[in-house]
């Protein structure tokens, strides 16, 4: 089973570690997918932390972590297209992630996966 998750990882600290270490538990293979810099610039209105290839390369040395990618620029032409890339079998989510556990299957379902389960993980202390 292959677990997605996604997120910024901007300043990866403990409570990241611990949430993607879960995220793995859930299957045999974790494939993660980190905010672009432009994320954090439209979203969150701030300059990144890290640049997005330290980002990157940090995910990338986690044990956990068996495949992680940078996220398509912000605003995506297709905001589902990374969500199509990939097989996968479980998406994990971080407690304060949006949209709902509501808007997630439904667009799961929009994209023809419906089989996927959204697991919600708790806060990990940082």
């Amino acid at each position: 089973m292959t677990v997605l998750s996604f997120g910024t990882f901007d300043g990866l600290h403990p409570g990241h570690v611990e949430l993607l270490k879960h995220a793995r538990e859930l299957g045999e293979r974790l494939v993660v997918i980190g905010s672009r810099d432009s994320f954090i610039r439209v979203v969150k209105k701030r300059e990144p932390r890290m640049s997005e290839g330290a980002r990157l390369t940090s995910l990338l040395a986690l044990e956990d972590v068996d495949m992680a990618l940078l996220g398509d620029e912000w605003p995506p032409n297709d905001p589902y297209r990374l969500l199509d890339l990939f097989d996968f079998d479980v998406l994990a989510l971080g407690h304060d992630q949006v949209p709902d556990d509501e808007a997630v299957r439904a667009i799961l379902s929009e994209i023809g996966k419906p089989h996927v389960r959204v697991v919600r993980l708790p806060r990990f202390d940082q």
